[in-house]
C-alpha cells in the first residue's frame, strides 16, 4: 500500500498514530489468537491474521479513502456515513490514505486497513455484507485503468 497521507487538524490524532506506529505489534500468531477471540484491536491487527483465521473474504476492495480520526484512534471510513454527516463523537482528525477493506458475509464482519493495521471494524448481518459486496463489484466497472490497483488489474 502506498505511504497514508494524514492531514492532523487536532494533535490527539497525531500522537494517537505516533504511538501506534511505535508500539510492537503482537505476533501473528497472537493476532490470530485475537481474532479467534473476537477481540478486533485497532491498531494491532493485519490483514493477514483475519485471512489465516477465517480464510479468504466474501468480498475485498481497494481504494483512496477518507477518515474521520476519533479520540479512541479509530478511523471511520467517509463511506460509512451519509453524504455530508460526521460521525458522533468526532472533533477534529482526519487521515486518508488507501484503504484494504475485507467483508466476510458468513461471519458478518466488515473489516478496514490503512497501512495494513486495522483502524475500523463494524457487525454487519450478511446481507449488509451483500449489498455492500455488490456496491463495489458495480463500481469497479466504471474504473480506468489507472484506477485499478495491481491486486486488482
Amino acid at each position: 500500500m502506498t505511504q497514508a497521507r494524514f492531514i492532523v487538524l487536532g494533535g490527539w490524532l497525531l500522537v494517537a498514530v505516533l504511538s501506534a506506529g511505535c508500539s510492537s505489534l503482537p505476533s501473528l500468531d497472537q493476532q490470530k489468537q485475537l481474532v479467534q477471540q473476537g477481540d478486533y484491536r485497532i491498531h494491532q491487527l493485519t490483514p493477514r491474521a483475519f485471512v489465516e483465521t477465517w480464510g479468504e473474504p466474501t468480498y475485498t476492495h481497494q481504494q483512496f479513502t477518507h477518515f474521520f480520526g476519533m479520540q479512541d484512534g479509530q478511523l471511520i471510513p467517509q463511506s460509512r456515513m451519509a453524504l455530508g454527516e460526521s460521525p458522533q463523537g468526532w472533533e477534529t482528525g482526519l487521515a486518508a490514505g488507501d484503504a484494504l477493506f475485507l467483508a466476510y458475509a458468513d461471519r458478518g464482519q466488515y473489516l478496514v486497513f490503512l497501512e495494513e493495521m486495522l483502524v475500523y471494524h463494524q457487525a454487519m448481518t450478511p446481507e449488509k455484507v451483500h449489498a455492500v459486496g455488490k456496491t463495489w463489484k458495480y463500481e469497479s466497472q466504471f474504473k480506468t485503468r489507472l484506477e485499478l490497483s495491481p491486486a486488482m488489474k
